[in-house]
């Protein structure tokens, strides 16, 4: 996979922060974590949050180094944890996450992804492997879309 670079330093007075949100922070949130900071490079900040974190799934991890990308040190951190008034856009990848996510502040913008998870899937151990390439590769489709619309604002 060629590394893009999205967004230009000068088109950009400062890094947006962006926060995804999911219920485990363990697959969805994680992956767009992973792919906006490959993406995005230094001119983003990403982050990825839960409503009930439960630690990087290594199914997420061994789809991600796939596609050449290392979340392997990212942490699973709790949404209440987060200060999101710092935050630019929060992102949340699933029902649950939209329906409990806080009440946003003023000024920082939101987008929902509803995206199944992954991890929910059940079956043989490829079969597995392929419901969270699936997703990843739905999740690097919308991170890339998102970070094109933010360096066109």
């Amino acid at each position: 996979m060629e590394k893009i670079s999205f967004l230009v330093a000068s088109t950009m007075p400062k890094s947006p922060k962006i926060l995804f949100v999911c219920t485990g922070n363990s697959a969805r949130s994680q992956m767009a974590e992973g792919f906006a900071r490959y993406y995005g490079g230094h001119h983003i900040v990403a982050e990825s949050a839960g409503i009930s974190p439960k630690g990087v799934n290594p199914y997420a991890s061994w789809v991600m180094n796939e596609a050449g990308v290392d979340i392997q040190f990212q942490s699973s951190d709790d949404i209440a944890a987060k200060r999101l008034e710092n935050f630019d856009m929060i992102v949340t990848l699933c029902g649950h996450a939209k329906d409990s996510c806080p009440t946003l502040p003023s000024g920082v913008s939101s987008d929902h992804w509803p995206l199944s998870d992954p991890a929910a899937f059940r079956g043989k151990v490829s079969e597995v492997r392929e419901a969270f390439r699936l997703s990843r590769n739905e999740i690097e489709r919308r991170v890339k879309k998102l970070l094109n619309e933010m360096i066109e604002r």
